[in-house]
């Protein structure tokens, strides 16, 4: 049987993650970008001419109405996810989002409801929940016996305060940058969704929090505690448990993804994330299978976000939204 033809895809946003992505693109023989658009036509323009892109919009409108594309990578800044999301499906495309989708859970039920009507694929861009390490982590955790604890963290030197990142108006800030990683994490250790949400805020000169820690408890009784920012560098995944532990060193880059357990560093196999993500999409569209990551992950993520916004506006433990406890662990 012949390979399915590889879908045609289209970046809305030339930035450093969408070069990233391109990278996995070319390891691939399921996805071929064939377009890029920015709002700045001449940024476009580079962009394609670095990476051998074919063709340059210089709008987003453009770039959704390209005939070519088939489905559209959004690279935007997180306050532009949502309503980007809602053009693309409007206009006949499938969507992979990079994360967070969206801090509202509404945001996250409309651009499902609008993509299952219009029998297209989205997806929530957590490339790191592809790597073979996800795998292994979850193979060893029940042999740790009863799950004591879950430490993440993920933090960076941030020093440009004109970054986006830094834009409250763009829904910048730690939480939504960094700390969502630290709740896929978390989510996907426990295995169900968090019951209640706790987190404390530091906020910078922008108006951002530019550091977060936050604490969720799950229904089950375990407690995940994170740590994000912009002030230092530091990343992780810890799992506690009755009878061991183990931590994978930087999950989220994977660069390198080392376990270590018992004192013993295991390399896991060199693996693209943006290429096994590209691969799971273009199966989804292909063969008609759920993405690993589809309404239910994006709609859990986003609750867990909102209820850890509001504590740290309150000061108060929030509960989390009702849901349907359903196992977190992907397709769907």
């Amino acid at each position: 049987m012949s390979n399915p033809e590889p879908i045609r895809w289209g970046i809305l946003g030339p930035g450093m993650i969408a070069g990233r992505l391109l990278a996995g693109a070319r390891r691939s023989s399921s996805a071929e970008v064939v377009a890029v658009g920015s709002r700045a036509p001449e940024r476009a323009a580079q962009f394609a001419e670095r990476y051998a892109i074919p063709t340059a919009h210089g709008s987003y409108e453009d770039l959704v109405a390209d005939p070519r594309v088939e489905a559209v990578y959004i690279a935007l800044p997180n306050g532009l996810h949502h309503p980007w999301t809602i053009r693309a499906l409007a206009a006949g495309k499938h969507v992979l989002c990079e994360k967070p989708y969206s801090s509202d859970p509404a945001d996250v039920e409309a651009a499902f409801d609008a993509a299952d009507a219009a029998g297209l694929v989205l997806s929530e861009g957590f490339m790191w929940r592809h790597h073979p390490q996800v795998a292994l982590l979850r193979s060893i955790l029940p042999e740790l016996g009863e799950i004591q604890a879950i430490r993440a963290t993920f933090s960076f030197v941030l020093d440009e305060p004109a970054n986006i990142r830094n834009r409250p108006d763009l829904d910048g800030g730690s939480l939504m940058d960094v700390g969502c990683y630290c709740i896929s994490g978390a989510r996907l250790v426990a295995g169900e969704e968090p019951e209640l949400a706790f987190g404390v805020a530091r906020t910078g000169p922008s108006g951002v929090d530019e550091r977060f820690t936050g604490v969720l408890r799950f229904p089950g009784g375990i407690v995940a505690e994170f740590t994000c920012g912009f002030t230092a560098d530091h990343r992780g995944l810890e799992v506690i448990g009755a009878a061991g532990s183990v931590r994978l060193t930087d999950p989220w880059a994977s660069n390198p993804a080392t376990l270590v357990r018992g004192g013993v560093e295991t390399v896991i196999d060199e693996a693209d994330p943006y290429q096994l993500e590209l691969e799971d999409i273009g199966r989804a569209i292909r063969e008609k299978q759920p993405p690993l990551l589809g309404r239910g992950d994006a709609l859990g993520q986003a609750r867990a976000i909102a209820a850890l916004r509001e504590s740290a506006r309150t000061g108060r433990a929030v509960a989390a939204p009702d849901t349907a406890r359903v196992p977190v662990g992907g397709r769907g």
